[in-house]
């Protein structure tokens, strides 16, 4: 599968994020987060770090599915440690279980100090086109 089909949608270019399958079940995410980001009280809105959560955690999927099979969210958790006003934020998703029907995953958002802001599992259904 193309990755440019894959990783090029609106709420990506909104968000301004980039993504990228760096390994097989491994994917990263990255968005510099700002102002436009926020939420009314001027931190990072939450919906903007599980955007990133949630996407790379299907490419992490998509990176170990053969042609013809795509997946989709069952569950996804994010545990918000810190607030979070500007920051280069990345997301890395390791595959912790990968099953013929769902795969398990982890992921870490840090800033590019390293500083944790955001820690999330989920698990994701493999469906055949």
């Amino acid at each position: 599968m193309d990755d440019a089909n894959v990783s090029d949608f609106p709420l990506r270019q909104f968000i301004g994020m980039t993504l990228e399958r760096t390994a097989p079940g491994l994917a990263t995410a990255r968005a510099s987060a700002g102002p436009v980001h926020h939420n009314p009280h001027g931190f990072v809105h939450g919906g903007v770090v599980f955007t990133l959560v949630d996407t790379s955690m299907g490419a992490a999927v998509m990176s170990m599915l053969p042609e013809g099979q795509r997946c989709s969210t069952i569950e996804c958790q994010v545990r918000f440690l810190r607030p979070v006003t500007v920051a280069d934020l990345t997301c890395v998703t390791t595959v912790v279980k990968p099953g013929r029907r769902v795969f398990h995953l982890e992921s870490r958002v840090t800033t590019s100090d390293g500083t944790v802001v955001a820690i999330g599992s989920g698990s994701f259904a493999v469906v055949d086109l």
